[in-house]
């Protein structure tokens, strides 16, 4: 018996396969999304909306520590966790409903369940009313991912959390072991540390955010410090003995293991992708280690199945994948786009102080043969970043000495994952030092900072 018939089977509605039935479906094809918990995904329901959310909550009490520097006065500080917890659910259905609200406007079919992608063209749903079939010419797998659980660290919800019970803690933790240091694990450090929690970080690299630009780790590293927390690199939690209330870890470092109590662990070691259950290996879908291999426009190695966002590989970020989407509906539309390049792809990491990055690092630069000259300005030299109570941070940028392209920017401070979209534009539009010297940015604004770290590459800076 064939099943209902579309031009686009989507299955996962994160931020990649949401935009890109919605793409699809303003192209003018017919278009079916398919998902199993909700709509808008991990981004939107567990990750980046939620998060931030909280951590804008930490931020303000934060900033009310200190109102007596901006002269004013606020007394008997305090925050109810549970009613943080409470808005950042809230915003989080809020936008839930909108995706919906999203799809239906455009005329993109959906339905919750299971899929099973169980030959060409074909697709099998298990609902919570028995099973549906598909059919179409096009299918768009966007599974996603979840977090890696390493054997003996696994989350319990209690004791040791993964990112959703960090995100909907039963309590606030007093002593807090976060293990991983990429945005994930620093976010959730940053937050709780804000909120008072004894926060002890490790990494097993060298280096604190290790896919960072070296000097902003180092950086990152003292900021994090000077507000509590405890940094541990090059260390690799070996076992958890859990408790009755507490968590024993026994840490390696410099081959030496030591134990310490904590009540609380949150392991943040990387993520997986959800490539199980989905018909792959019949079809012969290449997967390496739990993602999906595709060429530059997301084609996998059968024909006219595609794979975006987190399961389709690095970067894991939710602007990737929904680019990815609209390139793989515009694709499949006829269209001839450009094919997404992971290092035009900028990071962001919303901890205190705020990351954001870029192209190469300067490391990777050097390494990739480049001459280069790199610039550099500290937010104590802006005025605006003064003004706001925020001069700690830099900005840094990579240029390739002979044709001054912009080959990458680094940054540290606030609001630095707003800035950072200036020179993603500058790249993608290939601009040169002399067209970002010859820019004019407006005064007072923290973007001044920008100019003038492409000024000190050239060893023209103003105001140091």
């Amino acid at each position: 018996m064939a099943g209902k018939a579309y031009d686009v089977i989507v299955i996962g509605a994160g931020p990649g396969g949401y935009v890109a039935a919605i793409r699809a479906a303003q192209l003018g094809l017919k278009a079916i999304v398919v998902e199993r918990e909700h709509m808008g995904g991990i981004c939107l329901n567990w990750g980046c909306i939620p998060t931030k959310t909280m951590l804008r909550s930490s931020e303000v009490y934060h900033l009310m520590h200190r109102a007596k520097e901006f002269g004013l006065s606020v007394e008997n500080i305090d925050y109810d966790l549970d009613a943080v917890v409470d808005r950042s659910r809230g915003i989080a259905k809020q936008l839930n409903s909108g995706v919906t609200h999203l799809l239906k406007k455009n005329k993109v079919a959906t339905l919750m369940g299971d899929a099973t992608i169980t030959g060409p063209n074909k697709v099998v749903v298990k609902t919570a009313k028995g099973g549906e079939s598909l059919t179409a010419k096009h299918i768009i797998i966007a599974t996603g991912a979840r977090a890696r659980e390493l054997p003996g660290l696994e989350g319990d919800g209690d004791l040791v959390w993964t990112y959703k019970t960090a995100l909907t803690p039963p309590r606030m933790p007093k002593k807090l072991l976060v293990i991983g240091s990429g945005a994930i694990g620093i976010e959730f450090a940053s937050f709780y540390n804000t909120l008072g929690a004894d926060t002890t970080v490790v990494e097993v690299m060298d280096r604190v955010m290790p896919v960072e630009d070296e000097e902003i780790s180092a950086f990152a590293a003292k900021s994090f410090e000077k507000q509590g927390m405890k940094i541990r690199t090059k260390t690799i939690v070996k076992k958890l003995e859990r408790g009755v209330a507490s968590v024993t870890a026994h840490i390696e470092q410099d081959g030496k293991i030591t134990t310490e109590v904590f009540d609380t662990v949150i392991s943040a070691v990387g993520i997986v992708g959800n490539v199980e259950d989905l018909g792959l290996e019949a079809l012969d879908v290449e997967v390496e280690r739990t993602h999906i291999i595709t060429d530059a426009y997301c084609r996998t190695a059968v024909p006219d199945v595609y794979a975006i966002g987190d399961v389709a590989g690095a970067p894991w970020l939710a602007h990737k994948a929904s680019h990815e989407g609209v390139m793989v509906a515009e694709l499949i539309a006829g269209g001839t786009p450009h094919p997404v390049k992971p290092e035009s792809i900028a990071g962001c990491t919303y901890c205190t102080p705020q990351v954001a990055s870029v192209g190469h690092t300067e490391a990777q630069a050097r390494d990739a043969g480049y001459e280069i000259r790199v610039g550099r300005f500290p937010f104590m030299g802006n005025g605006k970043a003064i003004a706001l109570g925020e001069a700690e941070g830099m900005v840094k940028t990579v240029f390739d000495a002979q044709t001054g392209e912009l080959l990458g920017a680094h940054m540290i401070g606030a609001e630095v994952t707003e800035l950072i979209q200036g020179y993603v534009i500058g790249r993608q539009l290939e601009t040169t030092e002399e067209d970002l010297m010859q820019t004019v940015f407006p005064h007072p604004t923290l973007s001044e900072m920008m100019h003038e770290s492409v000024l000190d590459a050239w060893d023209r800076a103003i105001h140091i």
